[in-house]
């Protein structure tokens, strides 16, 4: 099979920001950075834009547990412009002088947040304590980088903006009035002017990056979750999502990950707006059919999901509570929903089940090639990771029929099983179910999940990612990716590895142009 082609240039993949415990979509984000690294050999850029301190560290440890690798970088535009200084342009500079500019002093903070024993913000909060209104950034050499105040109209009440960037000196040299003008100014300078591919998987960032347009970028949106407000109404729109369905022509394409949830969008969207489907894809082993346990303990049970309203987890544990065998239920995840899920559990102790509830835990999806069944209990799903996943371990899925997901992966008694969303007594019984059947049948469920996770491998999504960037180019009237100019970046990209991997050169690196770290 030819190799995938991705158009070379630059790559961005744009969040809010990233927590410690994040959930599908970000390790959706993660994953398909590294199939794009590992597979179509160009360089991805993760950039946030949250005000999290301690975005180095958190680098280090995603690097250490293999969610970022060689070829990618995470960025975060705080940080950014603290590491920066503003370029000299008197026009800029004199603007910014006369903008409204107030840094805070000591004692007029309500917080100072440090990074490695220094100052890096100081904020001014409303009297709820819960809202900023000023927050101050600052150089690791105490002078301060970026002033970000939210109550210019009016000092103590939210209304106005304008962010000041200032120089080594702490000096206006340029401002905005606006965050969307400032987060669309930093992606250009990240560009510098490059052809690029821009995949926004956020809600949140995909609200101000709707419309952003510049010559030879493209923009992709991914919708990871269920876009409609109500299950029945399938023009109703989620309020976190209204503003950027308002606005079909705002993006090159909006990434959905089942055909039918592109169907329902299409009902709002309108029949002219660009639409398409990649479902998030997985490392699926070609020899994950020779590697299945034939040892597996039938009577474990396994959970992958945040522990709050949408997931019901308290559903699993009901569930297998009814069942009379003895199930192992292992859950992993965290959330606020944790306390109803700790009640059902307490409420289960009579019955013949092991429940354990883990919490968090990084590389709790390895538990899938020893569990025997998983269950799935949401409200609503996009295409969830942790069914391909399962799949691809030959771990069996128990899924609540939902939009979105379940229907368009599981075939009930095929490869899986489905489950009326909400019935807790069949779930139950599709747990007992799959406890009755012969070991040749259940064998035969295990291989066929298996192929069924193998159209979701990397090689094929990174293929279909390929595909509709060229397709888009192609609509914008941009060149087609020259398979000589893919070679030479390809080329280039191995010498900067190789040199970085010299003896006694590691530390050394080797020049680049208009990279911005």
């Amino acid at each position: 099979m030819p190799p995938v082609r991705l158009r070379p240039g630059c790559h961005l993949a744009v969040t809010w920001g990233i927590d410690d415990k994040f959930g599908g979509m970000t390790g959706a984000l993660l994953h398909r950075s590294r199939a794009f690294v590992r597979l179509g050999e160009v360089q991805v850029d993760v950039v946030t834009f949250d005000l999290r301190p301690d975005y180095p560290a958190l680098e280090q440890r995603l690097r250490a547990s293999g969610e970022l690798t060689d070829g990618m970088t995470l960025l975060n535009i705080w940080d950014w412009l603290r590491e920066k200084t503003p370029p000299d342009d008197p026009d800029e500079a004199h603007a910014a002088r006369r903008a409204t500019f107030t840094p805070l002093s000591v004692d007029q903070a309500d917080t100072s947040v440090r990074r490695d024993g220094r100052e890096l913000m100081r904020i001014r909060r409303a009297g709820d304590g819960g809202t900023d209104l000023q927050v101050d950034h600052y150089r690791s050499d105490g002078t301060l980088a970026v002033s970000d105040r939210r109550d210019v109209h009016e000092r103590g009440t939210p209304g106005g903006r304008v962010i000041v960037w200032c120089d080594a000196e702490g000096q206006p040299r340029r401002r905005w009035t606006s965050a969307r003008s400032l987060y669309r100014w930093w992606l250009d300078q990240l560009r510098d002017g490059r052809p690029t591919t821009l995949i926004v998987d956020s809600k949140t960032s995909a609200r101000f990056l709707a419309g952003y347009r510049r010559r030879g970028l493209l923009t992709f949106h991914v919708v990871h979750a269920s876009h409609r407000q109500s299950s029945s109404d399938p023009l109703q729109v989620r309020a976190s999502r209204a503003d950027v369905f308002r606005s079909p022509e705002g993006f090159d394409r909006f990434v959905f990950l089942t055909e039918r949830q592109l169907a329902d969008a299409r009902l709002v969207l309108g029949t002219h707006a660009r639409l398409t489907v990649i479902p998030n894809g997985r490392d699926v082993s070609r020899d994950a059919l020779d590697s299945l346990a034939s040892d597996r303990d039938p009577y474990r049970g396994i959970v992958l999901a945040s522990l709050d309203s949408r997931k019901r987890v308290e559903h699993a544990v009901q569930a297998v509570s009814s069942v009379p065998h003895a199930i192992r239920l292992d859950v992993f995840g965290e959330g606020p929903g944790r306390p109803k899920v700790e009640r059902a559990v307490a409420k289960a102790a009579g019955s013949q089940a092991r429940i354990t509830l883990h919490g968090y835990r990084a590389g709790a999806s390895r538990e899938l090639a020893e569990a025997s069944f998983l269950l799935l209990t949401s409200k609503s799903e996009g295409l969830p990771l942790v069914l391909v996943e399962a799949m691809a371990n030959g771990c069996v899925p128990i899924a609540y029929d939902v939009p979105y997901g379940p229907a368009d992966i599981i075939r009930s008694g095929h490869n899986g099983f489905l489950v009326p969303a909400g019935d807790v007594p069949a779930l139950t019984a599709a747990i007992e179910n799959l406890l009755a059947l012969p070991a040749e049948r259940v064998a035969t469920l295990r291989r066929n999940a298996v192929r069924t996770a193998e159209q979701y491998s990397d090689d094929a999504v990174t293929r279909m990612w390929a595909r509709e960037i060229e397709r888009a180019a192609t609509e914008r009237g941009l060149p087609p990716t020259a398979p000589a100019r893919a070679l030479v970046f390809r080329l280039r990209r191995g010498i900067a590895r190789r040199w970085r991997n010299l003896p006694g050169l590691r530390r050394l690196k080797p020049a680049t142009t208009g990279r911005h770290r």
